[in-house]
Protein backbone atom coordinates (compact mmCIF):
# COMPACT_ATOMS: atom_id res chain seq x y z
CA UNK A 1 0.00 0.00 0.00
CA UNK A 2 1.13 3.19 -1.15
CA UNK A 3 0.87 7.10 0.41
CA UNK A 4 -0.34 9.11 -2.17
CA UNK A 5 -0.61 12.98 -2.14
CA UNK A 6 -3.91 12.91 -4.35
CA UNK A 7 -5.55 9.84 -2.88
CA UNK A 8 -6.63 9.25 0.96
CA UNK A 9 -5.81 5.75 1.71
CA UNK A 10 -7.73 2.64 0.58
CA UNK A 11 -8.40 -0.18 3.26
CA UNK A 12 -8.60 -0.52 7.01
CA UNK A 13 -6.05 0.07 10.31
CA UNK A 14 -5.95 -3.75 10.24
CA UNK A 15 -4.33 -3.39 6.30
CA UNK A 16 -2.67 -0.44 6.59
CA UNK A 17 -0.30 -2.19 10.13
CA UNK A 18 -0.15 -5.47 7.81
CA UNK A 19 1.36 -3.36 5.18
CA UNK A 20 4.09 -1.80 7.99
CA UNK A 21 4.77 -5.19 9.71
CA UNK A 22 6.60 -6.17 6.09
CA UNK A 23 8.65 -3.47 6.41
CA UNK A 24 9.90 -4.71 10.09
CA UNK A 25 11.12 -0.92 10.36
CA UNK A 26 10.66 1.03 13.73
CA UNK A 27 7.03 2.05 14.87
CA UNK A 28 7.84 3.27 18.41
CA UNK A 29 10.55 4.63 20.97
CA UNK A 30 9.91 5.77 24.23
CA UNK A 31 12.45 8.58 24.64
CA UNK A 32 11.41 8.44 28.66
CA UNK A 33 13.21 4.97 29.02
CA UNK A 34 10.14 3.43 30.89
CA UNK A 35 9.03 1.10 27.80
CA UNK A 36 10.75 -1.17 25.07
CA UNK A 37 10.44 -0.18 21.69
CA UNK A 38 8.41 -1.45 19.08
CA UNK A 39 9.05 -2.17 15.19
CA UNK A 40 5.61 -2.63 12.86
CA UNK A 41 6.09 -6.18 13.08
CA UNK A 42 6.06 -6.00 16.84
CA UNK A 43 3.24 -4.26 16.95
CA UNK A 44 1.22 -5.79 14.44
CA UNK A 45 1.85 -9.19 16.14
CA UNK A 46 0.82 -8.21 19.40
CA UNK A 47 -2.57 -6.35 17.83
CA UNK A 48 -3.25 -9.59 16.34
CA UNK A 49 -2.97 -11.44 19.59
CA UNK A 50 -5.25 -8.94 21.10
CA UNK A 51 -8.08 -9.02 18.49
CA UNK A 52 -8.25 -12.61 18.53
CA UNK A 53 -8.50 -12.20 22.73
CA UNK A 54 -11.28 -9.72 22.45
CA UNK A 55 -12.90 -11.74 19.66
CA UNK A 56 -12.90 -15.32 21.46
CA UNK A 57 -14.90 -12.86 24.48
CA UNK A 58 -17.45 -12.53 22.01
CA UNK A 59 -17.54 -9.08 21.61
CA UNK A 60 -18.94 -8.13 18.54
CA UNK A 61 -17.52 -6.05 15.66
CA UNK A 62 -18.28 -2.41 16.26
CA UNK A 63 -19.07 -2.56 19.63
CA UNK A 64 -17.10 -0.22 21.70
CA UNK A 65 -14.01 -1.15 24.01
CA UNK A 66 -13.09 1.12 26.51
CA UNK A 67 -9.49 2.66 26.85
CA UNK A 68 -8.43 4.18 29.74
CA UNK A 69 -4.69 4.90 29.35
CA UNK A 70 -2.63 7.41 29.19
CA UNK A 71 0.22 7.31 26.90
CA UNK A 72 2.64 3.99 27.02
CA UNK A 73 3.62 1.19 25.40
CA UNK A 74 0.56 -0.98 27.04
CA UNK A 75 -1.84 2.06 25.73
CA UNK A 76 -0.61 2.00 22.00
CA UNK A 77 -0.92 -1.94 21.98
CA UNK A 78 -4.68 -1.87 23.52
CA UNK A 79 -5.21 0.97 20.59
CA UNK A 80 -4.06 -1.07 17.61
CA UNK A 81 -5.31 -4.44 19.12
CA UNK A 82 -8.82 -2.95 19.25
CA UNK A 83 -8.73 -1.72 15.71
CA UNK A 84 -7.49 -4.46 14.35
CA UNK A 85 -10.18 -6.61 15.57
CA UNK A 86 -12.40 -4.70 14.06
CA UNK A 87 -14.24 -3.40 17.62
CA UNK A 88 -15.12 0.46 18.07
CA UNK A 89 -11.97 2.67 20.38
CA UNK A 90 -13.47 3.98 22.61
CA UNK A 91 -11.11 6.63 24.31
CA UNK A 92 -11.72 8.07 27.71
CA UNK A 93 -10.36 11.50 28.79
CA UNK A 94 -8.71 10.87 31.93
CA UNK A 95 -8.59 13.81 33.63
CA UNK A 96 -12.47 14.66 32.43
CA UNK A 97 -13.37 14.04 35.73
CA UNK A 98 -15.98 11.44 37.60
CA UNK A 99 -19.20 12.52 35.90
CA UNK A 100 -17.67 13.33 32.26
CA UNK A 101 -16.17 9.19 32.47
CA UNK A 102 -19.18 7.70 33.98
CA UNK A 103 -21.31 9.46 31.36
CA UNK A 104 -18.90 8.16 28.36
CA UNK A 105 -18.69 4.70 29.37
CA UNK A 106 -22.80 4.30 30.15
CA UNK A 107 -23.15 6.32 26.51
CA UNK A 108 -21.13 4.06 24.56
CA UNK A 109 -22.32 0.52 26.38
CA UNK A 110 -18.57 -0.43 26.44
CA UNK A 111 -18.71 -3.76 28.24
CA UNK A 112 -15.10 -4.11 28.65
CA UNK A 113 -12.13 -1.44 28.79
CA UNK A 114 -8.32 -1.84 29.05
CA UNK A 115 -7.31 0.53 32.56
CA UNK A 116 -3.99 1.20 33.13
CA UNK A 117 -2.98 0.98 36.37
CA UNK A 118 -2.53 4.88 36.80
CA UNK A 119 -5.84 5.23 36.01
CA UNK A 120 -7.17 1.88 38.03
CA UNK A 121 -8.54 4.36 40.44
CA UNK A 122 -10.43 6.62 37.97
CA UNK A 123 -12.00 3.74 36.94
CA UNK A 124 -13.05 2.37 39.59
CA UNK A 125 -15.02 5.69 40.84
CA UNK A 126 -16.63 6.27 37.19
CA UNK A 127 -17.82 2.60 36.20
CA UNK A 128 -20.49 1.04 37.59
CA UNK A 129 -20.41 -2.17 39.66
CA UNK A 130 -20.17 -4.71 37.30
CA UNK A 131 -21.11 -2.89 34.23
CA UNK A 132 -17.33 -3.39 32.67
CA UNK A 133 -14.71 -6.08 32.66
CA UNK A 134 -11.80 -5.28 32.68
CA UNK A 135 -9.42 -7.23 29.90
CA UNK A 136 -6.31 -8.35 30.72
CA UNK A 137 -4.06 -10.96 28.13
CA UNK A 138 -2.98 -14.31 29.73
CA UNK A 139 -1.61 -16.65 27.06
CA UNK A 140 -2.69 -17.16 23.47
CA UNK A 141 -6.53 -17.58 21.81
CA UNK A 142 -7.21 -18.27 18.60
CA UNK A 143 -10.37 -17.23 17.43
CA UNK A 144 -11.03 -15.97 13.46
CA UNK A 145 -11.19 -12.55 13.28
CA UNK A 146 -14.37 -10.60 11.20
CA UNK A 147 -13.55 -9.18 7.99
CA UNK A 148 -13.63 -5.67 7.77
CA UNK A 149 -14.46 -2.32 5.47
CA UNK A 150 -13.59 1.09 5.46
CA UNK A 151 -16.75 2.02 5.76
CA UNK A 152 -16.76 0.36 9.15
CA UNK A 153 -16.53 2.19 12.88
CA UNK A 154 -13.53 2.06 14.09
CA UNK A 155 -13.30 5.63 16.66
CA UNK A 156 -15.37 6.86 19.31
CA UNK A 157 -13.77 9.82 20.97
CA UNK A 158 -15.89 12.14 22.99
CA UNK A 159 -15.86 16.09 22.59
CA UNK A 160 -15.37 18.35 25.50
CA UNK A 161 -18.51 19.21 26.74
CA UNK A 162 -18.15 22.65 27.85
CA UNK A 163 -21.83 23.28 27.39
CA UNK A 164 -23.98 20.33 27.84
CA UNK A 165 -23.39 16.81 27.40
CA UNK A 166 -20.39 15.34 26.00
CA UNK A 167 -20.83 14.37 21.94
CA UNK A 168 -19.58 10.85 21.14
CA UNK A 169 -17.98 11.49 17.60
CA UNK A 170 -17.72 8.40 15.47
CA UNK A 171 -14.72 7.38 12.55
CA UNK A 172 -14.84 4.85 10.39
CA UNK A 173 -11.27 3.22 9.02
CA UNK A 174 -11.43 5.49 6.22
CA UNK A 175 -11.75 8.93 8.08
CA UNK A 176 -9.37 7.95 10.79
CA UNK A 177 -6.91 6.96 8.36
CA UNK A 178 -7.89 10.06 6.06
CA UNK A 179 -7.07 12.05 9.50
CA UNK A 180 -3.44 10.45 9.70
CA UNK A 181 -3.26 11.69 5.91
CA UNK A 182 -3.93 14.93 5.68
CA UNK A 183 -0.83 15.19 8.06
CA UNK A 184 1.25 13.06 6.03
CA UNK A 185 0.60 15.08 2.89
CA UNK A 186 0.76 18.36 4.62
CA UNK A 187 4.31 18.21 6.11
CA UNK A 188 5.57 15.95 3.78
CA UNK A 189 6.29 12.71 6.20
CA UNK A 190 8.32 10.23 4.81
CA UNK A 191 9.35 6.86 6.95
CA UNK A 192 12.77 8.35 7.73
CA UNK A 193 10.34 11.05 9.93
CA UNK A 194 10.40 10.37 13.50
CA UNK A 195 7.56 12.50 15.52
CA UNK A 196 7.56 13.47 19.30
CA UNK A 197 4.12 12.78 20.34
CA UNK A 198 3.64 15.07 24.38
CA UNK A 199 -0.22 15.17 23.28
CA UNK A 200 -2.21 12.16 25.33
CA UNK A 201 -3.25 9.56 23.00
CA UNK A 202 -7.38 9.77 24.08
CA UNK A 203 -7.27 13.05 21.81
CA UNK A 204 -7.74 13.35 18.49
CA UNK A 205 -4.26 15.37 18.00
CA UNK A 206 -2.46 13.06 19.72
CA UNK A 207 -4.31 10.08 17.74
CA UNK A 208 -4.47 11.13 14.57
CA UNK A 209 -1.95 13.51 13.64
CA UNK A 210 0.94 11.74 15.41
CA UNK A 211 -0.28 8.16 15.73
CA UNK A 212 -2.06 7.61 12.03
CA UNK A 213 0.30 10.27 10.34
CA UNK A 214 3.03 7.47 11.32
CA UNK A 215 0.63 4.84 10.20
CA UNK A 216 -0.21 5.79 6.50
CA UNK A 217 3.72 7.48 6.30
CA UNK A 218 5.68 4.80 7.71
CA UNK A 219 7.63 6.28 10.12
CA UNK A 220 8.56 6.61 13.90
CA UNK A 221 6.23 7.89 16.83
CA UNK A 222 8.88 8.55 20.07
CA UNK A 223 5.73 8.60 22.47
CA UNK A 224 6.41 10.56 26.28
CA UNK A 225 4.10 9.87 28.91
CA UNK A 226 3.39 13.75 29.07
CA UNK A 227 5.00 17.13 28.22
CA UNK A 228 7.37 18.22 30.70
CA UNK A 229 9.32 21.90 29.62
CA UNK A 230 12.38 20.69 31.31
CA UNK A 231 12.47 17.61 29.12
CA UNK A 232 11.15 18.12 26.00
CA UNK A 233 14.43 19.04 24.27
CA UNK A 234 15.99 15.91 25.75
CA UNK A 235 13.18 13.60 24.76
CA UNK A 236 13.57 15.16 21.11
CA UNK A 237 17.55 14.54 20.98
CA UNK A 238 17.31 11.02 21.84
CA UNK A 239 14.42 10.02 19.82
CA UNK A 240 16.16 12.19 16.66
CA UNK A 241 12.92 13.89 16.43
CA UNK A 242 12.37 15.41 13.05
CA UNK A 243 9.36 17.26 13.97
CA UNK A 244 6.74 17.88 17.31
CA UNK A 245 2.63 18.43 17.03
CA UNK A 246 1.87 20.62 19.95
CA UNK A 247 -0.48 23.45 21.06
CA UNK A 248 0.01 27.25 21.76
CA UNK A 249 -0.15 26.71 25.66
CA UNK A 250 2.88 24.63 25.16
CA UNK A 251 4.80 26.55 23.09
CA UNK A 252 4.17 29.29 25.46
CA UNK A 253 5.69 27.14 28.33
CA UNK A 254 9.07 26.34 26.25
CA UNK A 255 9.58 30.20 25.12
CA UNK A 256 9.56 30.75 28.97
CA UNK A 257 11.48 27.60 30.12
CA UNK A 258 15.58 27.97 30.51
CA UNK A 259 15.79 24.26 28.73
CA UNK A 260 17.10 24.43 25.05
CA UNK A 261 17.42 22.18 22.08
CA UNK A 262 21.54 21.63 21.65
CA UNK A 263 22.40 22.03 17.84
CA UNK A 264 22.10 18.82 16.85
CA UNK A 265 18.56 18.34 17.89
CA UNK A 266 17.77 21.47 16.18
CA UNK A 267 19.25 20.72 12.99
CA UNK A 268 17.36 17.31 12.93
CA UNK A 269 14.35 19.13 13.75
CA UNK A 270 12.40 20.05 10.32
CA UNK A 271 9.51 21.60 11.98
CA UNK A 272 6.60 21.65 14.69
CA UNK A 273 3.56 22.01 14.19
CA UNK A 274 0.66 23.77 16.56
CA UNK A 275 -3.14 23.06 16.98
CA UNK A 276 -6.05 23.08 19.14
CA UNK A 277 -6.34 26.78 19.55
CA UNK A 278 -5.27 29.93 17.65
CA UNK A 279 -0.85 30.86 17.73
CA UNK A 280 0.07 34.45 19.20
CA UNK A 281 1.82 35.70 16.22
CA UNK A 282 4.40 37.45 19.14
CA UNK A 283 4.65 34.17 20.41
CA UNK A 284 5.70 32.25 17.50
CA UNK A 285 8.18 34.76 16.19
CA UNK A 286 10.11 34.63 19.25
CA UNK A 287 10.10 30.83 19.65
CA UNK A 288 11.30 30.72 15.71
CA UNK A 289 13.80 33.55 16.94
CA UNK A 290 14.89 31.77 19.89
CA UNK A 291 14.85 28.54 19.13
CA UNK A 292 15.38 28.20 15.35
CA UNK A 293 12.71 26.13 14.71
CA UNK A 294 10.47 26.42 12.21
CA UNK A 295 6.21 26.28 13.87
CA UNK A 296 3.68 25.38 11.25
CA UNK A 297 0.47 26.24 12.50
CA UNK A 298 -2.82 24.13 11.52
CA UNK A 299 -6.11 23.74 12.17
CA UNK A 300 -8.42 20.56 13.03
CA UNK A 301 -11.39 18.84 14.94
CA UNK A 302 -12.32 15.96 16.92
CA UNK A 303 -14.85 15.55 14.26
CA UNK A 304 -12.84 16.10 11.31
CA UNK A 305 -10.12 13.32 12.40
CA UNK A 306 -8.08 16.48 13.43
CA UNK A 307 -6.34 18.40 10.97
CA UNK A 308 -8.11 20.52 7.72
CA UNK A 309 -6.09 22.79 7.49
CA UNK A 310 -1.71 23.69 7.54
CA UNK A 311 0.19 26.26 6.53
CA UNK A 312 3.00 25.08 4.12
CA UNK A 313 6.37 23.90 5.54
CA UNK A 314 9.19 26.12 4.59
CA UNK A 315 10.00 27.70 1.81
CA UNK A 316 6.65 27.82 1.54
CA UNK A 317 4.64 30.68 2.50
CA UNK A 318 3.65 30.73 5.90
CA UNK A 319 1.38 33.48 6.43
CA UNK A 320 1.62 34.33 10.74
CA UNK A 321 -1.80 34.49 12.29
CA UNK A 322 -3.42 31.79 9.69
CA UNK A 323 -3.90 28.35 9.96
CA UNK A 324 -3.03 28.14 6.25
CA UNK A 325 -4.47 26.49 3.54
CA UNK A 326 -6.29 23.14 2.82
CA UNK A 327 -5.14 19.82 2.34
CA UNK A 328 -6.95 16.63 1.67
CA UNK A 329 -9.96 18.49 1.87
CA UNK A 330 -12.21 21.04 1.60
CA UNK A 331 -12.88 24.04 3.46
CA UNK A 332 -15.04 27.52 3.10
CA UNK A 333 -17.08 29.99 4.41
CA UNK A 334 -20.36 30.28 4.61
CA UNK A 335 -23.34 32.44 5.58
CA UNK A 336 -26.29 32.41 7.93
CA UNK A 337 -28.24 31.20 5.17
CA UNK A 338 -25.17 28.81 4.14
CA UNK A 339 -24.26 30.90 0.96
CA UNK A 340 -20.58 31.18 -0.41
CA UNK A 341 -19.03 34.26 1.45
CA UNK A 342 -16.50 36.48 -1.11
CA UNK A 343 -12.61 36.52 -0.48
CA UNK A 344 -11.91 38.80 3.14
CA UNK A 345 -15.61 37.99 4.58
CA UNK A 346 -16.07 36.78 7.17
CA UNK A 347 -18.39 34.02 8.19
CA UNK A 348 -18.71 30.22 9.46
CA UNK A 349 -16.07 27.69 8.52
CA UNK A 350 -17.10 24.70 6.98
CA UNK A 351 -15.59 21.11 6.01
CA UNK A 352 -16.16 18.52 3.51
CA UNK A 353 -13.76 15.53 2.35
CA UNK A 354 -12.79 11.97 3.50
CA UNK A 355 -11.57 12.78 7.28
CA UNK A 356 -15.01 13.82 8.14
CA UNK A 357 -16.66 11.95 11.06
CA UNK A 358 -19.09 9.30 10.22
CA UNK A 359 -22.17 10.80 13.13
CA UNK A 360 -22.14 11.87 16.43
CA UNK A 361 -23.26 8.53 18.27
CA UNK A 362 -26.43 7.96 19.04
CA UNK A 363 -27.64 11.31 19.01
CA UNK A 364 -28.94 11.84 15.09
CA UNK A 365 -30.76 15.44 15.88
CA UNK A 366 -27.04 16.72 16.55
CA UNK A 367 -25.69 14.80 13.31
CA UNK A 368 -28.40 16.52 11.35
CA UNK A 369 -27.71 20.04 12.33
CA UNK A 370 -23.85 19.61 11.88
CA UNK A 371 -24.25 19.18 8.54
CA UNK A 372 -25.38 21.05 5.46
CA UNK A 373 -27.98 20.00 3.10
CA UNK A 374 -25.13 19.43 0.54
CA UNK A 375 -22.55 17.58 2.92
CA UNK A 376 -20.80 20.35 4.44
CA UNK A 377 -19.48 19.66 8.47
CA UNK A 378 -20.53 23.23 10.18
CA UNK A 379 -17.68 23.73 12.65
CA UNK A 380 -18.72 26.83 14.32
CA UNK A 381 -15.61 28.64 13.76
CA UNK A 382 -16.13 32.44 12.52
CA UNK A 383 -13.70 32.77 9.56
CA UNK A 384 -12.19 34.40 6.67
CA UNK A 385 -10.41 33.26 3.27
CA UNK A 386 -7.71 35.56 1.52
CA UNK A 387 -7.42 35.71 -2.02
CA UNK A 388 -4.80 33.20 -2.06
CA UNK A 389 -7.31 30.75 -0.37
CA UNK A 390 -5.86 30.67 3.38
CA UNK A 391 -7.96 31.12 5.98
CA UNK A 392 -8.14 33.30 9.09
CA UNK A 393 -9.96 32.00 12.47
CA UNK A 394 -11.25 35.18 13.74
CA UNK A 395 -13.20 33.59 16.46
CA UNK A 396 -16.31 31.01 18.04
CA UNK A 397 -19.97 31.31 17.23
CA UNK A 398 -20.02 30.41 20.61
CA UNK A 399 -17.43 32.41 22.08
CA UNK A 400 -17.76 35.85 20.60
CA UNK A 401 -18.34 38.66 23.04
CA UNK A 402 -21.16 40.99 21.96
CA UNK A 403 -20.15 44.10 24.05
CA UNK A 404 -23.09 46.61 23.34
CA UNK A 405 -23.94 45.08 20.08
CA UNK A 406 -20.85 44.90 18.68
CA UNK A 407 -18.72 41.73 17.92
CA UNK A 408 -15.40 41.12 20.00
CA UNK A 409 -13.32 38.15 19.38
CA UNK A 410 -11.61 36.95 22.14
CA UNK A 411 -8.43 36.18 19.92
CA UNK A 412 -7.81 39.50 19.47
CA UNK A 413 -7.77 40.38 22.94
CA UNK A 414 -5.84 37.36 23.42
CA UNK A 415 -2.84 38.10 21.30
CA UNK A 416 -2.79 41.52 22.83
CA UNK A 417 -1.73 39.91 26.39
CA UNK A 418 0.82 37.55 24.74
CA UNK A 419 3.04 40.68 23.13
CA UNK A 420 3.96 40.87 26.68
CA UNK A 421 6.69 38.69 27.43
CA UNK A 422 6.32 37.84 31.01
CA UNK A 423 2.34 36.43 29.93
CA UNK A 424 2.99 32.65 29.26
CA UNK A 425 -1.01 31.91 29.11
CA UNK A 426 -3.95 33.91 28.29
CA UNK A 427 -7.48 34.15 27.74
CA UNK A 428 -10.58 36.95 26.99
CA UNK A 429 -14.00 35.96 27.80
CA UNK A 430 -17.46 37.42 28.67
CA UNK A 431 -19.17 38.05 31.84
CA UNK A 432 -22.97 39.36 31.48
CA UNK A 433 -23.57 43.27 32.07
CA UNK A 434 -26.27 45.50 32.63
CA UNK A 435 -24.99 48.24 31.07
CA UNK A 436 -23.71 46.57 27.55
CA UNK A 437 -25.06 42.86 27.57
CA UNK A 438 -21.70 41.46 27.76
CA UNK A 439 -18.18 42.69 29.03
CA UNK A 440 -15.10 41.93 28.34
CA UNK A 441 -12.55 39.92 31.12
CA UNK A 442 -9.34 37.97 30.92
CA UNK A 443 -7.78 35.79 33.10
CA UNK A 444 -3.65 35.08 32.49
CA UNK A 445 -0.24 33.30 34.12
CA UNK A 446 2.41 35.33 33.84
CA UNK A 447 6.04 34.18 34.79
CA UNK A 448 7.17 33.94 38.39
CA UNK A 449 8.63 37.08 39.51
CA UNK A 450 7.00 38.91 37.35
CA UNK A 451 5.87 42.87 39.06
CA UNK A 452 3.29 43.16 36.20
CA UNK A 453 -0.62 43.94 37.45
CA UNK A 454 -4.12 43.71 36.34
CA UNK A 455 -4.01 47.14 35.67
CA UNK A 456 -0.46 46.95 33.38
CA UNK A 457 -2.50 44.52 31.11
CA UNK A 458 -5.61 46.67 30.95
CA UNK A 459 -3.67 49.23 29.80
CA UNK A 460 -1.38 47.25 27.63
CA UNK A 461 -4.85 46.23 25.40
CA UNK A 462 -6.28 49.71 25.35
CA UNK A 463 -3.02 50.91 23.81
CA UNK A 464 -3.15 47.68 21.27
CA UNK A 465 -6.68 47.71 20.44
CA UNK A 466 -8.79 50.10 22.03
CA UNK A 467 -10.39 50.66 25.13
CA UNK A 468 -13.50 49.35 24.19
CA UNK A 469 -12.23 46.23 23.67
CA UNK A 470 -9.88 46.13 26.63
CA UNK A 471 -10.80 43.95 29.32
CA UNK A 472 -12.70 45.88 32.47
CA UNK A 473 -10.50 42.98 34.79
CA UNK A 474 -7.76 41.11 34.24
CA UNK A 475 -7.39 37.98 36.72
CA UNK A 476 -3.68 36.93 37.49
CA UNK A 477 -3.99 33.16 38.40
CA UNK A 478 -1.52 30.13 38.99
CA UNK A 479 -2.63 28.46 35.74
CA UNK A 480 -5.43 28.51 33.44
CA UNK A 481 -7.93 25.50 32.88
CA UNK A 482 -7.39 23.41 30.13
CA UNK A 483 -9.17 20.39 28.15
CA UNK A 484 -6.95 17.36 27.15
CA UNK A 485 -4.73 18.57 24.18
CA UNK A 486 -3.70 21.80 26.43
CA UNK A 487 -6.12 24.12 24.78
CA UNK A 488 -7.05 27.25 27.64
CA UNK A 489 -11.26 26.65 28.57
CA UNK A 490 -12.52 29.76 28.27
CA UNK A 491 -16.15 29.12 29.60
CA UNK A 492 -14.57 27.12 32.73
CA UNK A 493 -12.81 30.36 33.52
CA UNK A 494 -15.29 32.30 33.72
CA UNK A 495 -16.82 30.14 36.40
CA UNK A 496 -13.98 30.01 38.15
CA UNK A 497 -13.24 33.76 38.26
CA UNK A 498 -17.01 34.48 39.11
CA UNK A 499 -17.25 36.67 42.27
CA UNK A 500 -13.32 37.66 41.82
Amino acid sequence: MILSAETPPQGTVRDWLNTRAATDGPAFVFPAGDDDALSWADLRDHAARIAAHLTAQGIKKGESVALMQPNCRDGVLALYGVLYGGFRATMINLVAGTSAIRYALDHSEARYAFVHQDAQAIFDQAARPGQISQVHINGSDTAQLVDLAPTDQALLMYTSGTTGQPKGVVHTHASLLAGGWTTAIAHGLTPSDCGLCVLPIYHINGLCVTLMGALVSGGTVAMCPRFSASQFWDHASSAKATWFSVVPTIISHLLHAEANPDAKTRAALRFGRSASSALSPDVQTAFETRFGVAIVETMGLTETAAQILSNPLPPGVRKIGSPGLAFGNEVCILSNDLKPMPVDQEGEICVRGPNVMLEYLKNPDATARSFTPDGWLRTGDLGCKDADGYLFVTGRLKELIIKGGENIAPREIDEALYSHADVIEAAAFARPCTSYGERVEAAVKIKAGSTLTNLDLIELCSKKIGAFKAPDVVHILDDLPKGPSGKIQRLKIAELTRGD
